[in-house]
């Protein structure tokens, strides 16, 4: 296997292209295709790697070695665990670290499901509280916590707390802390390099790019809990197809090239709707003016492909999307080709009703750029 202590100090696009290959071997593919397994071999004691398809898969090792390479360069003693989607991921720390009694603090504008996770851990009798991502407003709800969960940048009103502030708190006061790194990814920052526990991520979005694959991880220190994300996988089966996992390394390999395409050019589009009297809450971490930005610049090295903004109404919303001709109207993001939607429809999201979260793919900048202004432009008539 690639020696990941060899590549922590290279760019991260070295980093990345090479991330999780095996060492070569003459005649044999760079990175192996995936391995179609159910059972393996297993002559007398199973004492091997590889014994059953729900506990281990050489693809998935691939894979897991690539992202902890990502995620923590040049660390020893960190694991990483691949998930069959990001909710699959989400779902293996929370129900794996907390028991009944427990109390966990979550944020109130993070991801549209926690609130269904917030109904099952409460059916569960574990105490669920909440507060804003921004002004680190969860540590007001600390105290007595058995786990913090984090999501900065939020999703998908782009607040951002002090990650590292957060997590000496919670640790001061005997919590675990999780980091949902799904709209930042691994090159926008590092929640272990910056304490937590474990990083999250719903490796669907801008860490495979290409809107064919569902897929989470979790990354983590070794050690109990850790281990108990481990085992709550196997319990459960939330384990990744091995095409699935296959595809997600062979997508690492440009992460990269197309993080620094589409924060460059996520930038551009909120430079270009900051002057629009139509557009209301714009939000990017990456404008200097963003109520973020500060703390953003301290713990993130890019700041993302999402800009988020309000059109006065539903209709006019509703009409600039149909007005979009380079930007599909879909849900999730982080995708090559460009996203946009009005996310008032799903429900779950405390969010006007013109909210948009526009996911900026790898399209040429002023290409973009113009097609989101003409659909501005056209929406108004």
């Amino acid at each position: 296997m690639s020696d990941p202590i060899a590549t922590a100090g290279a760019g991260e696009g070295t980093r990345a292209v090479r991330a999780g290959l095996p060492e070569p071997v003459k005649y044999e593919p760079t990175l192996p295709g995936p391995v179609f397994a159910a059972h393996f071999h297993l002559p007398g004691e199973p004492t091997g790697p590889y014994t059953y398809g729900r506990d281990e898969n050489p693809t998935w090792t691939h894979l897991e070695r690539a992202v902890g390479e990502l995620e923590a360069p040049g660390q020893e003693g960190v694991e990483t665990l691949v998930f069959a989607s990001g909710m699959a991921a989400i779902s293996s720390v929370l129900f794996s670290q907390l028991r009944a009694g427990d109390a966990a603090v979550l944020p109130s504008d993070g991801y549209q499901a926690l609130p269904l996770l917030r109904t099952q851990l409460e059916a569960y009798g574990i105490e669920v509280r909440t507060a804003p991502t921004g002004g680190d407003a969860q540590l007001a709800v600390l105290d007595g916590a058995k786990l913090l969960w984090i999501e900065s940048p939020s999703n998908p009103g782009l607040d951002v707390c002090d990650i590292r502030r957060l997590v000496e708190a919670a640790h001061a006061r005997g919590a675990l802390v999780a980091v949902d790194n799904t709209l930042a990814t691994p090159l926008g920052q590092r929640p272990l390099r910056l304490g937590a526990d474990f990083s999250v991520a719903s490796g669907t979005k801008q860490l495979t790019g290409h809107g064919d694959v569902l897929l989470g991880y979790v990354t983590g220190r070794s050690g109990e809990p850790i281990t108990a994300v481990r085992r709550w996988r196997k319990i459960v089966g939330a384990i990744p197809g091995p095409m699935e996992a296959w595809l997600a390394h062979r997508s690492i390999a440009t992460l990269q090239m197309r993080v620094d395409r589409q924060s460059a050019t996520a930038l551009a589009v909120a430079q270009a709707l900051r002057g629009r009297t139509e557009v209301t809450g714009l939000r990017y971490p990456g404008l200097a003016d963003d109520p973020s930005h500060q703390v953003a610049s301290r713990q993130m090295r890019r700041y993302g492909c999402v800009v988020s903004f309000t059109l006065p109404t539903r209709a006019r919303a509703e009409r600039f999307l149909e007005e979009l001709r380079l930007v599909d109207d879909a849900t999730s993001f982080g995708g090559v080709r460009s996203t946009a939607e009005r996310r008032g429809r799903w429900g779950g999201d405390a969010v006007p009703e013109g909210f948009i979260r526009l996911s900026v793919g790898a399209e040429d900048p002023e290409d973009l750029v113009t097609d989101v202004l003409r659909a501005l432009e056209a929406s108004a008539r």
